[in-house]
Order: C-alpha cells, then structure tokens, then sequence
C-alpha cells in the first residue's frame, strides 16, 4: 500500500473518520486514489475557507474531529483563517495537506503553490504542524494528533505530506486499533481543597465554559448540590438544561451579573478561558473577580490568564466535576437559588431595548424547531441570542462571536453541523455582511441537500461597524456595502428562499420549508424592528 492509501486507511479504521472535507488540487490527487471505494465521505466544499468552517460546525456538533484535505500554498493560506477560529475555541480539527517535494523544501525555486515554508506560516494556528519527512512516520504522527484531540486541551493539527511521499510504498502497521488515551485527572488533594473552600463560601459563583459539554448532567447536579448560581459560556450554552433555576446564562458581561461577580467570595470556574468575548463583551475590563478564584483546566498556563488565580488545578472537566460530586453528597444551603432569580430579574433581557426585537425572533425558532442546533455569524441576532437564549443541551448553539471572532462562519459551519447530525434541524444565523465571505457555500448545500435553515438578518452593510464608528465619532466609511437581491441569487443556486417581516411570517415560511436542501429565509432588519415596535406599543396600551 501507498503512503496516501495507508493514510485514508488509518483515518477511517483505526481512527474513525467518516467524513473529509477538500478539495481535490494537483498536488493531493494520490489521496483521492481509491478513496471513494473506502466509504469515508468526500465533501467538496467552495472555498478551503468553508472547509475549516465545516469541519468545525461538525466538530463542535458532534464532538469529534472534523477532518480536512488541503492542497498546498493557497489551500494552507485559505484555511488558516477557520484554522484561527478552531484554536480560540478549542475544536479538534485534523488539517491535511501536500507540500512540495522533499528535496525542493526551502529552496525558492518557484514551483507549484511553493511558500518558503508552509509549515511555519501554519504552526500560530495549530497547536502543532508537522512535515512528514518519512513514510514510516505516518501512523507516529497520526496518533500524536488524536492524542491532543483525547488528552489535552484540543484545536487544529496540521500535517503536511510532501507530493513524493504520496505514492511511496508503506508497510501496514501491526496494529489497527487506536489507543485509549485519558486525560489527566486534577489532583485529589486540589479538589479536596476546592470543595472545603466551596462548603465555607458564603456567596460562592461558578463559571462554566466548554471544556465542561462532555459532561452535562454531572455539571447539572455540582451546581445544584453547590446552591451556586452559575454562568455559563457562549460554548456552554445548554449545559444546564431549560430553565435551571441556578442558570444566568451567557450574561456575564452585564452589569448585573458583573455585581453577582464582585461580591463573590468563592469562584469555581472550570473549563473557561475567562476571555473577553464572554466576560467583557462591552471591552471596557469591567469583569473583576475579587473573591477566592478556583480554576480548574487542562492547560496549565489558562490557569493564571486574565484573573488573579487563587487555587488552580490542572486536569480535565469532566473528571473534576465528577470528583468535586463526592465531596458534596448533600446539597449546600447557600441561597443560590434565590441570589440567581435576584440577578435575572435584574437583568430583565426581554425589555432591553437593543434585546427586546430578538426575544420573538428567538421564541418563533425555538417553537417551531425546538431541536434545532443554532450555528451563527457575527450578526445581531446572535449577539442577541447569546444572553436570551436557552437551550436544552449543549452543542446545540455556537458562533464566531467569540475568540477569534472570523465573518463568514456561520453558512459552512452550519452544514458541517448537518452532516454531523443529520437527524437535527439546523439554523444557520448569517448578517448581509457576513454571509459574502462565505456565501458560495450555498452551492454544497444544493448539492449535497442539506436542509439547513438559512436566516439572513439584512440591515445593509456592517452595522455593528457603522455603530462602533458613530459612538466614537468616526466618520462612516466602508460600512454601507451593497448588498445583492438575495432571493434571485439563492434561486440562482437552486436554493428556495424567501422573505419575511414579522414573527407570523417567519413562523409560516418555517413550517412550509423544505426537507431535501436549504432553505434561506431573508428578514428586512428595519421591517421587522418596526413591526416589533408597533405590537409592542399596541400591547403597551391595551394593558
């Protein structure tokens, strides 16, 4: 067997991949030899762009690695950007590429896609990129990958195979089977402490993130043995359940859960970064912990990033959750139920005025796709639906507002998503900006119907941009883009589309939308704020 045939081979029996997303270049043809004969599915993205963002959505979706066959040079440049996005956010993702020949490396020479060196481009967007320098090396490499998928805190690898070891013949390895590999559990005598720590707060607050998704209901029942009210991540969203008395939300960076935050006295946060795009959405370093801080993460240096760490533990979440669950047999009197229903009320997201249009447009999609996963852009309606939504479970709603923050994931990491989970109805969350990063995408829906439900919120141009520039006295430039008829445009692509104004619209249109493909449903942002606005102040008056 061929290097390139022991690849697909490795991947698929000994490391279960059923899905590569690539597309086919002159310098990765030997890995497409017999690769349809394998029964691992080919996705062709449009873009290597929308591949990273695929695999991404189908990472995220169903917790295993997303895999991706890129060319060399512009393939590499072209996905580093998704690649910058799995990193900030932790998403196991397996990036593949060709590279020039062994003994053209480094020289200059001009040939094919050539970089000076593709590896070094690529290693500040993965937590490692390796050159496959010998053939015997490729199962080695192979299982140090999905070692940082299983064992430490996970993001994109790279490999790279040069074009002359893609049909260099291989010995098959002895063994097939993948290693079981655990991560490492937090120290007991850390957790002992922790908990004692916890049992003698008297306003304690803990903080989730999504390192903590593998283990939903042990995080359920810590919180409420805890009596602590808790704040999850927009990457944990759904970890709590609906409507957990004890559950903030994603509201950390809001006034009243900054105050909740202050007067702390014990903080257990596992698995967060603490970064700004969940705690300080309003960039102003606002979020102060001044209690104990407990933290607990795989990565040894998160532990003494962005707050003044009092206790830190190294480990995996799951484990500490499920560790932290013995010292707590009985539930804590702590009044947490009462100090969380407190902070809510002060919250009171549903008559914000910037959140308030959303909260229909949230209750119509959670009521008409109540399973739904939600995958979203930097847009509105998902700055929106990271403090008001509430969802069942987790992995059911992600974005690019946070960490590295790209426009354009929103529409591939959506299909990535349905590919993953066929048998959920996914929403794909996109701005009239956003969605032309990656709008070509809508292609791979067509052709692989994919049912995905494509809610563009149109306000004509970067409006976040031209806010940010009207409240700091800049002038508006560059944010007025013109946009195209979307309708004509998805028709163009075979896609059925249509637009609507109102909740009653949207709600019709998604009962009505088809099985077999996608769907876009295109809202006008000043039609349905004005119809917003006018129920509001007729239901206003009639009270």
């Amino acid at each position: 067997m061929t290097c390139a045939e022991l690849l697909i081979r490795l991947l698929r029996d000994r490391y279960g991949v059923d899905t590569l997303f690539g597309i086919p270049g002159v310098h990765t043809v030997e890995l497409y030899r017999g690769l349809e004969a394998s029964g691992v599915r080919h996705v062709t993205p449009r873009h290597e762009q929308g591949a990273g963002f695929m695999a991404d959505g189908y990472a995220r979706a169903t917790g295993r690695p997303g895999v991706c066959l890129i060319i060399t040079g512009p393939g590499m440049t072209n996905i580093a950007t998704a690649m910058g996005q799995a990193l900030a956010d932790s998403v196991p993702m397996l990036v593949i590429s060709s590279v020039n020949r062994r003994d053209t490396l480094g020289r200059g020479q001009g040939r094919l896609h050539e970089l000076e060196s593709q590896r070094n481009l690529v290693a500040g967007v993965a937590r490692f990129s390796h050159t496959l320098l010998d053939r015997d090396g490729l199962p080695e490499v192979l299982a140090r990958a999905f070692a940082v998928f299983q064992g430490q805190r996970p993001g994109p690898v790279h490999i790279e195979i040069p074009i002359d070891l893609f049909d260099a013949p291989v010995s098959s390895p002895r063994e097939w089977n993948a290693p079981t590999i655990y991560p490492a559990a937090p120290d007991p005598d850390g957790l002992a402490q922790a908990a004692q720590w916890l049992r003698d707060a008297q306003r304690p607050l803990v903080l989730l993130g999504g390192g903590c998704v593998k283990a939903p209901a042990a995080a359920r029942e810590l919180v409420t043995r805890l009596d602590a009210p808790t704040a999850t991540t927009i990457n944990a969203k759904g970890l709590l359940g609906d409507a957990h008395p004890l559950d903030l939300g994603a509201n950390t960076g809001l006034p009243a859960v900054r105050r909740l935050a202050h007067e702390a006295d014990v903080i257990l946060a596992i698995g967060t970064e603490l970064g700004e795009t969940d705690y300080d959405v309003v960039f102003d370093d606002g979020f102060a912990l001044t209690g104990r801080l407990i933290r607990i993460d795989l990565d040894a240096q998160q532990l003494v990033r962005n707050q003044a760490l009092s206790l830190g533990l190294v480990g995996d979440a799951a484990q500490a959750i499920t560790g932290l669950l013995e010292h707590f047999p009985c539930p804590l009197n702590k009044q947490g139920v009462a100090r969380a229903s407190t902070t809510r009320d002060a919250l009171n997201l549903a008559q914000d005025s910037t959140l308030a249009p959303f909260v229909p447009l949230c209750d119509t999609l959670r009521e008409v796709l109540p399973e739904a996963i939600w995958v979203g852009d930097s847009t509105a309606p998902v700055y929106a639906a990271n403090h008001l939504l509430a969802l069942p479970a987790p992995r059911h709603f992600f974005n690019a507002s946070t960490g590295y923050g790209t426009l354009g994931y929103g529409l591939p990491a959506a299909l990535g998503a349905q590919l993953g989970q066929p048998q959920l109805p996914v929403i794909a969350l996109v701005g009239d900006g956003g969605v032309m990063f990656t709008l070509s995408e809508l292609a791979t829906a067509v052709e692989y119907r994919l049912p995905v439900v494509i809610l563009l919120w149109h306000n004509h141009g970067y409006e976040e941009i031209r806010r940010y520039m009207d409240n700091h006295g800049v002038e508006r430039l560059g944010v007025d883009i013109q946009a195209p008829d979307f309708i004509t445009l998805a028709s163009g692509f075979g896609c059925l589309a249509t637009r609507v104004d109102s909740p009653p619209e949207l709600a019709k249109a998604l009962e009505s939308r088809p099985s077999d493909g996608p769907f876009l449903v295109e809202i006008d942002a000043s039609a349905w704020m004005a119809w917003c606005h006018d129920n509001a102040s007729a239901a206003k008056e009639l009270s």
